[in-house]
């Protein structure tokens, strides 16, 4: 993965001519008139190669997603007060979210940059000149990350336009949103034609650890398929992720950034705190320990039991060597000598999740009063790994209790990481657990509202309409 982050440099310093993208992020990224011929870029496999790696480098800026419109629109943190700078959120967090938010339109246009890139790999590597199995690679990759833009944007906005190739200002301006079933077809269609012609290897060795693998296309389409509550599909696909992976014996050691990449993990967005531009700041940091942490009563009530070993991951500590610097456990990380950042992953897919959705496929597909039943196998592997007793199935005895159980087990087990707001929406209970923090919700409150940038751009009610009950 070095040389990932090596290419990342190179490829910021050439990207003009590599990527030939505009400055605007705007709808698609459209390209500039005078962009330079096509026939000049994607020659090699290293031209492709580092394409590739401007993919990856752009999901880097979008971990600011996964706590804003993820953790703070849930049941997990919570805004008292808006500050200097924080309208935006406090606006999510209190469902009064504007079509003006700066967060949703910053988050609408790099996703749609992220796909421009993608899809300007996948309009050239068909007809490139380059050893098959590393084509098959590199489109893979692609392909993964458009899907896994396309499946944020659903699960924010619900249908968007969508291209899988780039386009022209013509071309962009007469694509409309996309409906729920070509979403579908789209995201799923993509990663399963990944895992079906095995495009993507198992593992990777040396400096390419890190990049994506089957086993992260296959638990992308496994969550794809369940929040399109296609049970039968997550099933097929997360049986085969089943037993390729293993939780690590401690849940603070998933997190260790001294064993990153570690053999719970299966994709994270890498950082690099000794290259200069890889690392970040500190995540969720406050300056002291009595300074308010934003989490909510529903998230610490969460963990009831004093043997829960997660509790302490969302336990603010002083950062090392800092003297004004508090972050949770789950993000503790020492400032680089050099570049005065920090290189945390964020980690996007992890064998728990994969676990507990397992567990989710199996009891939606029909319940079954086992102990040894794989379901219960599966939310018992979590669930002792943080350090507590076995649950017995006579405390589950139906599907819903069962549901329960796994939305409990989800929130105990993935704070901070994103999952929150998506998992409440997917299993129903996003309008209960709202509720008990103080939030009556509609059910157009499941989405955001489309950038208003996004809708004066296009122009045109017909093609990119407002989301109900949003102006």
């Amino acid at each position: 993965m070095k040389q990932i982050k090596q290419n990342i440099v190179r490829l910021l310093l050439c990207s003009t001519v590599l990527l030939s993208v505009s400055c605007s992020d705007g709808f698609f990224d459209l390209e500039p008139n005078d962009k330079i011929p096509t026939d000049v870029m994607y020659k090699t496999a290293e031209d492709f190669n580092l394409a590739v790696i401007g993919c990856y480098s752009r999901l880097q800026t979008q971990v600011n997603f996964y706590l804003e419109c993820c953790e703070y629109r849930s049941d997990n943190l919570y805004l008292a007060a808006p500050t200097t700078g924080t309208q935006d959120r406090y606006d999510i967090d209190r469902f009064q979210d504007k079509a003006s938010n700066g967060i949703l339109q910053d988050s609408w246009m790099n996703f749609d940059n992220t796909v421009h890139r993608c899809n300007m790999i996948l309009d050239r590597i068909d007809e490139a000149s380059i050893d098959e199995t590393l084509k098959k690679q590199y489109k893979g990759e692609a392909m993964f990350i458009r899907a896994f833009n396309y499946f944020n944007m659903y699960r924010v906005w619900g249908g968007v336009p969508t291209t899988r190739k780039t386009v022209t200002v013509a071309e962009a301006f007469q694509i409309g949103r996309s409906s729920d079933e070509q979403m579908y077809e789209l995201i799923a269609g993509d990663l399963q034609q990944i895992v079906d012609e095995n495009m993507l290897p198992t593992s990777y060795s040396g400096d390419n650890v890190g990049r994506i693998t089957s086993g992260a296309a296959l638990s992308l389409l496994g969550k794809v398929y369940l929040t399109f509550h296609q049970w039968e599909k997550a099933r097929v696909a997360l049986a085969q992720v089943i037993g390729k992976y293993t939780l690590q014996a401690n849940p603070a050691d998933v997190f260790d950034v001294n064993k990153k990449m570690n053999s719970e993990i299966i994709f994270a967005v890498r950082f690099n705190k000794t290259v200069p531009g890889e690392g970040h700041g500190f995540w969720n940091s406050v300056p002291n320990l009595n300074e308010e942490t934003n989490q909510t009563a529903s998230l610490i009530a969460c963990y009831s039991d004093p043997n829960d070993k997660r509790k302490a991951l969302i336990t603010y500590v002083k950062a090392p060597g800092e003297s004004s610097v508090c972050v949770p456990q789950k993000f503790l990380d020492t400032r680089d000598a050099t570049t005065k950042n920090v290189g945390n992953d964020q980690i996007i897919l992890r064998y728990a999740d994969v676990l507990l959705m397992y567990a989710e496929a199996l009891n939606e597909i029909a319940y079954t009063n086992s102990q040894t039943s794989p379901a219960m196998q599966s939310l018992n592997e979590v669930h002792t790994r943080a350090g507590l007793t076995t649950i017995n199935i006579a405390t589950l005895p139906d599907k819903e209790s069962f549901r329960r159980a796994i939305m409990v087990e989800r929130q105990q087990e993935f704070p901070y990481e994103g999952h929150r707001w998506f998992d409440l929406i997917r299993m129903g209970y996003a309008k209960e657990a709202m509720a008990t923090n103080g939030h009556l919700l509609d059910d157009f409150q499941f989405l955001f509202p489309i950038p208003k940038t996004e809708i004066e751009r296009i122009n045109n009610e017909t093609l990119l309409w407002q989301n109900l009950g949003y102006k």
